[in-house]
């Protein structure tokens, strides 16, 4: 089984002269749920677009299932499902004659996921009510139910929860949790409420005016979140020694640039500070650091000139 369901290489893709994505490189392993962050016209629904097939790129390769190459491409598309931008819906249909008509377009003979899809995604009681007549959030729901026709190893989200209620965000969230964890289905979801996604996902990528900026687990975000004091000084392996022997704790993290966050004692930063002179060390930095995660996605795509 390839454990790698998308890698996308160098992808660029211009609009007259304008890169509304530049050298875009990402992979998507099976079994995963990962958040696209970024702002308005950052390139989220591009990327999507391309690689659903709804678009071609300017330069650069899409493997899909291990498969390259427009033909190939093509066929292996029947194993995703996406919703991007705003469900194709009928306004003068229902919501199963919505999802019928789909599933006859893909050539889904079972009738009876009609009932499944609709009662999973909270749809099951809409009877003769027309698409016109549809809230946002019935919208959406019914626009998920589509993507999942022919269930997909791959599902595309372009703002799912936009429109839905509170209650409407859990069910979404958990369905697509289950989803993954039962299925092994692999999500790539947008969205711009940041913990939403952060309850959500399982991974993360940040892009920025077209480009890549970030990708990392949800560990790597919660460690990087993470309240803690930042000490810079002469002699860290000496530093070290001073938190494990005098302050009792192993709960911190040497960085590569050998400063030190410490997870102890936010509370007590002088008995830390005091305990570091005592022993003769030189401190450079001391500071509480930890973000939000919405200050980190701002400090990431480059401070608050982009708020």
């Amino acid at each position: 089984m390839n454990d790698f369901v998308l890698k996308v290489n160098n992808l660029t893709k211009t609009y007259h002269g304008i890169n509304a994505l530049r050298d875009v490189s990402i992979t998507l392993e099976a079994g995963k749920i990962y958040g696209l962050i970024g702002q308005n016209g950052a390139g989220k629904t591009t990327l999507m677009r391309l690689i659903a097939g709804l678009s071609f790129p300017t330069e650069g390769s899409i493997t899909l299932f291990g498969h390259t190459g427009e033909k190939a491409l093509q066929s292996e598309r029947k194993r995703l499902g996406a919703l991007i931008e705003y469900p194709g819906l009928n306004p003068n249909m229902t919501t199963r004659e919505n999802l019928k008509l789909h599933r006859i377009m893909r050539g889904i003979p079972n009738e009876e996921v009609e009932s499944e899809l609709l009662k999973l995604v909270g749809l099951g009681e809409t009877g003769k009510k027309k698409a016109r007549n549809f809230s946002l959030g019935m919208k959406q729901r019914l626009g998920i139910a589509i993507a999942l026709l022919g269930n997909p190893e791959l599902l595309i989200l372009d703002e799912p929860i936009n429109g839905l209620d509170p209650v409407g965000v859990v069910e979404i969230r958990n369905l697509l949790k289950n989803l993954c964890e039962e299925r092994q289905m692999t999500i790539l979801i947008s969205s711009h409420n940041l913990p939403e996604l952060y309850q959500t996902g399982t991974d993360y990528i940040i892009i920025h005016k077209g480009e890549i900026r970030q990708t990392l687990t949800l560990e790597a975000l919660e460690e990087n979140c993470k309240h803690h004091i930042l000490i810079s000084c002469d002699q860290p392996e000496k530093l070290t020694s001073v938190l494990e022997m005098e302050l009792n704790s192993s709960n911190f993290k040497v960085l590569p640039d050998r400063s030190v966050k410490l997870y102890d004692y936010l509370n007590e930063k002088e008995k830390v500070a005091k305990a570091i002179f005592d022993n003769g060390i030189v401190v450079t930095n001391f500071s509480v650091e930890g973000d939000t995660l919405e200050d980190y996605f701002i400090s990431v795509i480059g401070g608050g000139n982009h708020v």
